[in-house]
């Protein structure tokens, strides 16, 4: 049957209830088979959302797993049988046999952060398209080293940077990037404030060490939306951060927690633009907010999750641009079994956007070189913190030994 432009839905197509028709009487309900075939490098909390994702995005299917922990294996096949009876799942003995399986297309890295640089290596040499989580490396040398490698690679090299495709994200960035309607940019401000680290195999992300430190863990996804919105490189970056609340009192093997939970980041760029991130690791929701200010207009993108019975909007962008031009208030949103899988649905649009990529279209996904500078900022925040003095970026990659990273 030949398909008219009628509305379908993966969600009714995949719905069990459905289950009892034939293919062959399946027009509105027809799913296409899948193109591609991925393998899981890593399958703990984000390998499993990869694997559910993968699987409803549909244009590919998950074709194995890694993994060096007997229990993250244990659950993640556990949970990838009940969603998905029927469907074979190869368990790989090493890495190198996960990632140069010849029935594979991509592979997706989601090994704690430190060990990414040693992973890639490995999966590079099989020539296959990857899909990198973010941060792309814990270190500024990591970082630079994959930024090398990458310019002689002919396959995919995607980072996992998906925050841009979060609704408020993707509205921000049309109304600010690509309309244009706040006119020139002068100032950036983003705001997290959320629930702590969540617990890891052997507690990885409590120490500097194996995450890089916070700000480098988990706010390059912010930084990358700064980079992306000054549209210039970042010249200095200062910033303020202890350990106020979280894990004061942690210890594991023997080990204390050195991480920081809340911070204040100023970041100069070349062209002229301030930004700021605002930063707490302790408070009872997820909250996140995006302030943009230019000559003709200001925008705010806010996105929480309370918990509380209250009915409220979860998103909220608003354009204000005076009496010149009209404004708008809106509430974007993806369907509901889209932003349920994973981090309100980015991860969905970020895999659709790795497909496009393979096949060779024009995405917006974020590139190696883009992850190397949201490393950088985060990195160089760090180093603020430590010593209490600004950091010049220049200066800062000099004494990395990095001249020629434009």
């Amino acid at each position: 049957m030949k398909k008219g432009k009628e509305f379908r839905s993966k969600y009714f197509a995949r719905n069990p209830i459905f289950h009892y028709l034939d293919d062959k009487d399946k027009y509105l309900f027809a799913v296409e088979k899948p193109r591609f075939k991925f393998n899981i490098i890593g399958c703990g909390l984000m390998g499993m959302e990869h694997m559910r994702i993968t699987m409803a995005e549909g244009q590919a299917i998950i074709h194995g797993i890694y993994d060096i922990n007997p229990m993250s294996i244990v659950v993640a096949k556990q949970m990838f049988f009940t969603l998905y009876p029927g469907i074979d799942l190869t368990e790989y003995d090493s890495l190198e046999d996960a990632c140069n399986d010849p029935a594979v297309d991509g592979l997706i890295i989601c090994t704690p952060n430190y060990t990414h640089l040693e992973v890639l290596k490995v999966a590079m040499k099989s020539g296959k398209h990857i899909l990198l989580e973010k941060p792309m490396a814990t270190t500024v040398l990591d970082a630079y080293e994959i930024l090398k490698l990458a310019k002689d690679y002919n396959a995919v090299l995607q980072i996992g940077l998906q925050y841009r495709y979060k609704a408020i994200s993707v509205e921000a960035i049309h109304e600010a990037l690509e309309r244009q309607s706040l006119g020139k940019i002068h100032m950036v401000s983003i705001m997290e404030h959320r629930v702590p680290f969540l617990d890891k195999v052997n507690q990885w992300n409590k120490f500097i060490k194996f995450s890089g430190g916070t700000l480098v863990e988990k706010c390059c996804h912010y930084f990358d939306l700064i980079n992306l919105f000054a549209q210039a490189k970042p010249k200095t970056v200062y910033a303020m951060g202890k350990m106020a609340v979280n894990f004061k009192e942690f210890e594991y093997e023997g080990e204390k927690s050195d991480i920081l939970d809340s911070a204040n980041v100023v970041i100069e760029y070349e062209n002229g633009i301030q930004a700021n991130f605002n930063l707490c690791m302790f408070a009872p929701m997820f909250y996140e907010e995006i302030i943009i200010c230019g000559e003709e207009g200001r925008l705010k993108a806010t996105e929480n999750e309370d918990y509380l019975p209250a009915a409220r909007p979860k998103t909220h962008v608003e354009v204000m641009r005076g009496e010149g031009y009209p404004s708008r208030i809106s509430t974007p949103m993806y369907p509901k079994y889209i932003e349920e899988d994973g981090h309100s649905g980015a991860t969905y649009f970020e895999h659709k956007n790795f497909i496009a990529n393979i096949q060779g279209k024009e995405t917006n996904t974020a590139t190696v070189e883009e992850g190397f500078w949201s490393i950088i900022v985060g990195a160089a925040a760090e180093e603020s913190v430590k010593t209490g003095k600004i950091v010049r970026i220049e200066e800062f990659l000099k004494s990395k030994s990095i001249k020629n990273y434009r």
